[in-house]
């Protein structure tokens, strides 16, 4: 079992669920309102005269729990819907999952995540 994290812009999350769909993966975690920073950098702004610096950007976040099976569909949907080919595209990071629990039945492992 693995967990995916993947870091977008905004204004791909629909296209990536979209592929997700696409890729039967319909399970997943959104956290809209991600901040950070990467290659993109700052930026400054101005507003009423007052110059600031925006350092943190804002991203999505998507977490999604899948068995080893669904790894390689999951990250290349995410990559198809998410990619722009600029700066700022974003990341996906795959990290071991040792376990699952469904809470309303109580199974365990690969059987919870489904």
């Amino acid at each position: 079992m693995k967990l995916i994290i993947a870091y977008i812009q905004p204004d791909k999350l629909n296209n990536v669920k979209s592929e997700l769909f696409k890729a039967e993966v319909h399970k997943i975690s959104v956290i809209p309102n991600a901040l950070g920073a990467g290659q993109q950098k700052g930026y400054t702004e101005e507003y009423r005269g007052v110059v600031t610096e925006v350092q943190l950007r804002m991203k999505v976040r998507i977490e999604i729990g899948v068995n080893d099976a669904f790894v390689k569909p999951t990250v290349d949907a995410i990559i198809k819907g998410a990619r722009s080919g600029k700066i700022g595209d974003g990341k996906i990071f795959i990290l071991d999952l040792p376990e699952c629990i469904r809470i309303r039945t109580g199974e365990t492992g690969s059987d919870a995540i489904g």
